[in-house]
């Protein structure tokens, strides 16, 4: 039997952002498998993080895959915006989708040559 591979991706939200091509290196050094990128956006979370154009920086800094976890309000239209900008998966909650058509979103992301993820909140009920 094989055991599934473990995956390290560490997230930039912890970077020095004045020396992210350096922080991408060190991690890219240390062994990371791929780089996570935590988009908030002070409305489904309270802290806000960072923008497609952080992203597409950290994309021109590494050819890692890059994981993008949208812990944000409306996914559906902001994922193409980071799919722009280098993501090679997304991750989006269904707590604010539930207003909108996860699967549609889902479908998008995957359409777009995107690996599409769907995470929900511990406490989170249906």
């Amino acid at each position: 039997m094989n055991a599934a591979k473990i995956i390290i991706a560490p997230s930039i939200l912890a970077a020095d952002f004045s020396r992210l091509a350096d922080e991408i290196r060190r991690v890219e050094q240390a062994g990371a498998d791929w780089i996570h990128c935590d988009i908030m956006d002070g409305h489904f979370v309270d802290n806000i993080s960072f923008e497609p154009a952080i992203v597409a920086l950290v994309r021109r800094n590494t050819k890692l895959p890059i994981d993008v976890h949208l812990m944000i309000e409306h996914a559906d239209h902001y994922a193409p915006r980071f799919i722009k900008a280098g993501a090679n998966s997304i991750t989006v909650h269904v707590e604010p989708e539930a207003k909108h058509d996860v699967a549609k979103t889902l479908r998008a992301i995957r359409v777009a040559a995107c690996r599409p993820g769907l995470t929900l909140n511990p406490a989170t009920s249906f």
